[in-house]
């Protein structure tokens, strides 16, 4: 098919087609696996449940049977940042304009294959990129897809999920071909879908440099600095210090990797003391190397950079405010780097490759699992901090 993504994958199609409906709120649909059940977001921070039209494959397509899907915190947080549940709005370039289909961490099974597509076949298990660039501008030729202007329509740098695109938190999904890649039996599809989330932490290791001994701060003990830290430790990052403001999430970072030192942030503590009892806990009075800020919280920005010796990097992962306050001079003087991250690229192929070789064991990062029909719930469970929930995730049975 052309690359012409946009108008190939118009939401107002979509929401013109007489097969979509909006479901009652409060009401839990029966199974039924000829309906292509759906759950999005709309305008005034509202998320139901809908019904799409079923897709049908054309040429370079493929549909996928969506067997798992992750909620990421972009989605749901209710804290300092954000959210486009909570908010209706991630900053000024995702915007909710209309009803547009939730979900981006997806792994499910070919259902469909269209004309001319080489190398997939119906049941094939894969996982989707949510971001499908033109392949024919500067940033596609070179390799950083991820900046791809052709992403959009009506608002910048837009992946497929992002409003009012349709994303892959739906029973059935239409894909292009080529940005789905092939997983092997030995990764199930609820590591599958968590394979986006650890394509973000390894692209951020990546542009920060991280080498084999660095000493490494990880803010934030989320599911993003989770998958930071079982990543950064295959990378070989030593000593590696995690910051929460909740002390469950740290119980659970210890669990996962009993080598990492935890630290509790205490809400009113200043940056600067946050940080020097990073240094203390490292062992490290100059400060770490390295430090992956997954939080966009402007204060833990600035504990980050507090924390950091002298020509260090602080790359920052999470999104947080448009505007933020930081420590400029202490940057100058200490010649600290600061760089920042949108999505990804190339890293899917790479995190398969860890999974499947048991270098990052992704499995324990899903502590609660829902059904398509109570979709809702997954989103109230996982905006809900007292909860205990560190990746819930959306799963559809077999056909």
């Amino acid at each position: 098919m052309a690359t012409n993504y946009p108008a190939a994958y118009d939401p107002v199609a979509v929401l013109q087609h007489p097969d979509f409906k909006i479901l009652e709120k409060g009401v839990v649909p029966s199974y039924d696996p000829t309906k292509n059940l759906a759950t999005a977001y709309a305008p005034g921070a509202n998320l139901y449940l809908i019904e799409k039209p079923y897709p049908k494959a054309r040429e370079g397509e493929v549909v996928v049977h969506v067997r798992a899907t992750g909620i990421c915190g972009s989605e749901t947080s209710a804290q300092a940042n954000p959210s486009l549940v909570q908010h209706g709005r991630i900053g000024d370039t995702m915007v909710v304009r209309d009803t547009c289909g939730a979900g981006h961490e997806s792994a499910g099974e070919i259902h469909e294959v269209g004309p001319g597509v080489e190398g997939l076949k119906k049941g094939d298990r894969v996982v989707m990129e949510a971001g499908i660039p033109c392949g024919q501008c500067e940033f596609c030729r070179i390799g950083r897809y991820n900046a791809c202007p052709t992403y959009v329509s009506i608002l910048p740098r837009r992946l497929l999920l992002d409003p009012p695109y349709h994303g892959m938190l739906t029973r059935y999904h239409l894909h292009p071909a080529s940005w789905v890649h092939r997983i092997p039996e030995s990764i199930s599809f609820e590591e599958g879908a968590l394979l986006e989330p650890l394509a973000v932490a390894l692209a951020g290791i990546e542009r920060a440099g991280l080498r084999l001994g660095d000493p490494l701060l990880i803010c934030g003990a989320g599911p993003i600095g989770l998958v930071s830290l079982l990543a950064a430790r295959a990378a070989g990052a030593a000593p590696i210090v995690i910051t929460d403001i909740a002390q469950s999430r740290l119980d659970f970072a210890k669990k996962l990797v009993p080598g990492v030192k935890t630290i509790l942030v205490e809400r009113g503590v200043e940056p600067k003391d946050v940080a020097a009892k990073i240094k203390a806990e490292a062992g490290l009075p100059l400060g770490l190397s390295v430090a992956l800020e997954c939080t966009g919280v402007e204060t833990s920005v600035q504990t980050a950079i507090f924390a950091a010796k002298f020509g260090s990097t602080v790359f920052v992962i999470g999104v947080g405010k448009d505007y933020q306050s930081l420590p400029f001079m202490h940057m100058s003087a200490n010649e600290i780097d600061l760089k920042l991250q949108y999505r990804y690229c190339n890293q899917y192929s790479k995190a398969i490759r860890l999974v499947e070789a048991g270098y990052i064991d992704l499995k324990p990062l899903v502590t609660h699992r829902f059904t398509l029909e109570t979709a809702i719930e997954a989103f109230e469970t996982a905006a809900d901090v007292a909860s205990g929930a560190i990746k819930c995730q959306i799963l559809d049975k077999a056909l």
